[in-house]
This record gives C-alpha cells, structure tokens and sequence, in this order.
C-alpha cells in the first residue's frame, strides 16, 4: 500500500476543513480469496472464472466491501486515524474493480463538529482516474481533551 501520510492519530482539534488523505492498493486474486473467507460471500462472480465471464462485467470482480473497507483503512490508519468510531456510511458502487486494478482510496473532510468530535467525509475510491465507488462518512474522533 502506498499512503500519502504517516499513519496514526490526528485530533478532532488539529482537523481542518478540507483534509485529504489517500492510499493505493492493487487489489489481488488474494485479496478477493481472503475477503470471501472472512466475508463467507463465494459469489462466483468473485472467485469463478467461467461463472464470471458469462455476466454483465464479462469477467471477476472484487467484493465492493472490500473496495469500501479500503476508504476504512484511510479513516482508521489516517484521517482522523487511530482512535476514529464510525458512526455511518453511505456508499454508491459506480464500477467493477477487477483483480490486479490499483485502487486510490481518498477521504476529504466536509463538515466538522468539534464539541460532538464529529468529522463527515466525502470517500472515493478511482481505478485509473475512474470513480468506483462514492460516498461519505461520519466519525467520531479521537480527542487529545478525552482520550
């Protein structure tokens, strides 16, 4: 995975308006294997090959929780990082993602509710500057006054 920042905590009190952070991950024949294990969801469409050619996407494709659980890991490893509950989601899948595709995964900071500890963010997920997957979240940040 490439990030572009260190991963850990940023405060609800040092959040602005605004905040990006991403990561990269090529998605992997794996990646896919692994997530239908802990998922138990075998779709075919993820894991056969002649299934999967035979449907609308004419080939596999990953699990788009496992697309969403990589805007999870920018908001628990980066913004606001370590600390970070979620509070809700809200997701669009716009695209396959398909085994050996490089995902960007990027969370952008719409709204702020400092006394709550409340952060919204606007999430994204691009395979070669195309939109995958849309959405946005809310989470509660950790705070350096509480925790």
């Amino acid at each position: 995975m490439l990030d572009n920042f260190p991963r850990g905590t940023i405060c609800i009190e040092d959040i602005e308006m605004g905040m990006t952070r991403h990561l990269r991950k090529t998605v992997t024949d794996r990646d896919i294997e692994l997530f239908a294990e802990v998922s138990t969801d075998r779709n075919p469409v993820h894991l056969d090959d002649a299934y999967a050619h035979d449907t609308i996407f004419e080939g596999r494709i990953a699990h788009g929780m496992l697309t969403a659980g990589l805007i999870s890991a920018v908001i628990g490893e980066q913004l606001p990082g370590h600390g970070s509950i979620y509070l809700g989601q809200s997701l669009k899948f716009l695209g396959p993602v398909r085994p050996g595709d490089t995902v960007l995964a990027e969370v952008t900071v719409t709204d702020i509710d400092i006394a709550k500890r409340r952060v919204t963010l606007d999430c994204v997920c691009t395979v070669d500057g195309k939109k995958v997957l849309a959405g946005e979240a809310r989470v509660l940040a950790p705070s350096r006054k509480f925790d």
